[in-house]
């Protein structure tokens, strides 16, 4: 499956890779694609893995996904 979700707080390519690894870390993960220009992680992940577990874990990591 792929998500898409728009991630606000960035500012840099620290804070990229910073939501990268914290995206990653979700069990059932199986890549994220940050871009700080377009605010946002397109996210490859398998069907176990729930919306509320990738948004949770940017909002560990310090920034608000939508």
């Amino acid at each position: 499956m792929k998500t898409t979700l728009t991630i606000n707080g960035m500012s840099c390519e620290h804070c990229v890779a910073h939501v990268k690894k914290a995206i990653e870390e979700v069990p059932g993960v199986v890549s994220a694609l940050v871009n700080l220009k377009d605010e946002n992680a397109l996210i490859e992940h398998g069907d176990s893995v729930s919306l509320e577990a990738l948004k949770g874990a940017v909002s560990e990591a310090g920034y608000e996904a939508v």
